[in-house]
């Protein structure tokens, strides 16, 4: 029986590629507006992150996720990637 390929992504911050499943998605539209997607299928810009507090400090200090997206990113994106990281 064939093995189910399991899809890999980069995280942003620090670079290590991991199941998707284990990372949260940032997408920037076309419009500018910026949001988490917690199913990954979302149109628009992506940028990966991984399920970590430490990495979420880490990405807010180095701005990474700025630099990715192109844009800067509002202090309610972190609230809310915490928020998702917590529960």
């Amino acid at each position: 029986m064939k093995e189910k390929k399991i899809p890999m992504r980069t995280c942003a911050v620090t670079g290590e590629s991991l199941p998707k499943k284990e990372l949260l998605r940032v997408v920037k539209t076309k419009e500018d507006e910026v949001f988490v997607d917690e199913t990954g299928k979302k149109n628009g810009r992506g940028a990966y992150i991984k399920k970590d507090l430490d990495v979420l400090e880490k990405a807010k200090k180095s701005k990474a996720l700025d630099r990715k997206l192109g844009i800067k990113i509002t202090g309610e994106i972190y609230e809310e990637i915490k928020n998702i990281i917590e529960k």
